[in-house]
Order: structure tokens, then C-alpha cells, then sequence
């Protein structure tokens, strides 16, 4: 068994108007893992994307999915987005049937499933984003964060090795948001590997399990959680926020409340551990 999905070697990405929008990437896509892309805008991470489910081809260097090259023609890359799916940024962009329950179905009818699987991995969809009220409503009725969950509904639903979720939380209320990680959470297997694109690093750095940072078209920082967010050098290069929990874990060591652990703290939790075991009556 593999233990990557994706391989970049060498990969660039120029645009026809001569953005050089990714420069010499070589990494590895693990499986089985939650992965957070981090990157202020306009640093490759939606081209990034595009090149993961063959909507560019590199300007150079080689992508493998599964130990072999990308195949750009039609039979191929339909094989490869049945395993990968994408949800927008923008909902609308991905959205057309007339209801909810339509565009949920949409994906698994053209899959060629037998019947039970498709009403089993729909209903599951539709119970995991609690869109059960909404079912036949049409769409163009629907609230941004509405429309937001049925994308997520729709790619579940065809049940793929490979989420690819661009901003997920833009028009998500804070509710939603945290709901999200615990729809992921419970999708999670060792098969199973999710990139997730954000901004929200307060929300993503308990969820996340490895972290890649892009920055100005290249791969800054692959890797775990502790390296990255320790380095405030590679932080404030990347314009990328320190989570507020490591900064109040930071700020208990400087004022001699707590003593430095061999890692840093993922959960308030964790956090509130630490702090009572340092405490002294």
C-alpha cells in the first residue's frame, strides 16, 4: 500500500498572462491524514487545487496520483475525481440542481451505484450536515451557509478518498464552522485524507494533523503543528496569525506559571492540564 496519495516533483505553474503562480514544488500528499493549507491570498493554493484534480496541467515537473502519472484525458480524470473531492469556496459555483435533495443525488446517480447505496450514502449526507428540514427546498432559496452544507452533503455522499476543501467557512456562521471539523472527524479512516484550506487557523490548529504553508508561489513549511507554529520567523514571513492557545501557553511560560512541555498544547483542554499540574498550593 501506498503511503501517498499525490506526489509533486519539481511542479510549476504559469498562467497565460505570465503569473507564475507555483515554483518548483516537490511534497507528498500523506494518507489518511487532516491536513491544513495554510497561505495569504495570491500565495498558490488554489492553483495548488486546480493542479490536484487535473483542472491545469504543470508548466513543468510531474504529479503522481497513486505511484502514477496524472492522465489528463477524459476516461482518466473522471476516475481521479470519483476519489477527490472539491468544495468550493463559492457554493453557487457548484450548485445546480433545482433542490437540495437533487443536488445531493446528482453526484452517486452518475456514479452508477446500485440504488441502496445511493439512498444509504444520501440519507448518511444528509443526517451529517442536518439538512434533513431542507430536503426539497430549492435552491435558490437557500442562505450562503445553506447552500454551503450542501456542497459538503453532495461530495460526501459519493464517498471519496480525497476532500479538497477551498475556504470552507467563508459564509459559514460560527455554529457551522465548528461543525464542520466534527463532520471530518467522523469521516476520518485511515483511507481517508483531507486538505483544508483556511484562513481560521484558530479553527483548524486542533483539528489539523500536518500543515503545509505556501507562500509567494513556493512550499514554505511541511510538517507537523510544533515546528511551525514555534517559529515566528516562518509565522510572520508567511502572514500567517499564532493560534491564541499557543499564545496564552507562551505567555504562562513567561511568567513562570507553567513549565515547558515536549509539545505544545492542542486542545483548552490540554492547556488547562498543564496549568493544574503546575499549579502549587
Amino acid at each position: 500500500m501506498t503511503e501517498s496519495y499525490f506526489t509533486f516533483d519539481h511542479v510549476s505553474f504559469r498562467y497565460s498572462d505570465g503569473t507564475e503562480a507555483l515554483k518548483d514544488i516537490s511534497l507528498s500528499i500523506p494518507r489518511g491524514k487532516k491536513v491544513a493549507i495554510l497561505g495569504e491570498n495570491g500565495s498558490g493554493k488554489s492553483t495548488f487545487f486546480k493542479l490536484l484534480i487535473g483542472l491545469e496541467k504543470p508548466t513543468s515537473g510531474e504529479i503522481c496520483f497513486l505511484s502514477e502519472p496524472l492522465n489528463y484525458r477524459k476516461k482518466q480524470l473522471i476516475r481521479l475525481r470519483e476519489q477527490v473531492g472539491f468544495i468550493f469556496q463559492e457554493a453557487e459555483n457548484q450548485l445546480f440542481a433545482s433542490t437540495v435533495k437533487q443536488d445531493i443525488l446528482y453526484g452517486p446517480i452518475n456514479l452508477r451505484w446500485p440504488q441502496e447505496k445511493i439512498e444509504r450514502n444520501v440519507a448518511n449526507a444528509i443526517q451529517l450536515t442536518e439538512l434533513y428540514d431542507l430536503t426539497e427546498r430549492p435552491i435558490h432559496f437557500l442562505s450562503g451557509g445553506q447552500k454551503k452544507r450542501v456542497t459538503i452533503a453532495g461530495v460526501y455522499a459519493m464517498d471519496p478518498k480525497i476532500y479538497i476543501l477551498d475556504e470552507p467557512t467563508s459564509s459559514l456562521d460560527f455554529y457551522f464552522s465548528n461543525q464542520l471539523t466534527t463532520y471530518l472527524n467522523e469521516l476520518q479512516n485511515e483511507e481517508r485524507t483531507f486538505l483544508y484550506s483556511t484562513h481560521q487557523v484558530n479553527l483548524i490548529y486542533e483539528w489539523a494533523e500536518y500543515f503545509i504553508v505556501f507562500h509567494k508561489g513556493r512550499i514554505l513549511y511541511s510538517g507537523q503543528r510544533d515546528a511551525l507554529f514555534s517559529d515566528d520567523k516562518l509565522l510572520e514571513t508567511a502572514h500567517i496569525e499564532k493560534p491564541w492557545l499557543v499564545q496564552c501557553y507562551e505567555n504562562l511560560l513567561k511568567e513562570g506559571l507553567i513549565q515547558v512541555q515536549t509539545t505544545l498544547p492542542r486542545s483548552m483542554k490540554e492547556l488547562m492540564s498543564v496549568l493544574k499540574n503546575n499549579t502549587y498550593y
